[in-house]
């Protein structure tokens, strides 16, 4: 493997890691209570972090909602509480 490819290598994987953390962020205000709803948006990798996002969500006590973007290029990334 060539250097510049060790490099995309590592820039996609910081993304990932930052955007997981930003939707982490937006999960912990959500159960705490802070705020009813929040949406992490401009994300470069959302559809590769959805599983794992919708897995941490459920297990903090709130939803995960994709926002599948009108052309395509990706999604953005609600929170939500789980109604009854």
């Amino acid at each position: 493997m060539d250097s510049s490819t060790d490099r995309s290598a590592e820039a996609v994987s910081v993304t990932l890691e930052h955007e997981l953390r930003q939707v982490h962020d937006a999960i912990a205000l959500v159960a705490s209570g802070a705020a009813r709803r929040a949406t992490v948006v401009g994300l470069q990798l959302g559809d590769a972090l959805l599983d794992q996002a919708r897995r941490d969500a459920l297990v903090s006590g709130v939803r995960l909602v994709p926002l599948w973007r009108a052309d395509e290029a990706g999604v953005d990334i609600a929170i939500e509480p789980i109604e009854p």
